[in-house]
């Protein structure tokens, strides 16, 4: 039974769009595992507070990350 976990910055990315991660990452797995592993692939959405992660020692914020998307 696979466990993907994905990991959010929150506030980034509104309830519709994690819905679709989930859905493409399940896609994802099944076309590699097989239709019968469907129901028991499990995909997790963590959230993490804006500022509590960092690259290269400098922290990553939502409006950073949401910059970011806008090129």
């Amino acid at each position: 039974m696979p466990l993907v976990d994905i990991q959010l910055i929150e506030g980034v990315f509104d309830q519709g769009q994690k819905q679709e991660m989930i859905r493409k990452v399940t896609d994802a797995m099944v076309e590699i595992e097989g239709e019968a592993m469907r129901g028991v692939t499990w995909v997790r959405v963590q959230e993490v507070a804006s500022g509590e992660w960092a690259i290269g020692g400098q922290p990553l914020t939502t409006a950073a990350v949401k910059a970011l998307q806008k090129g």
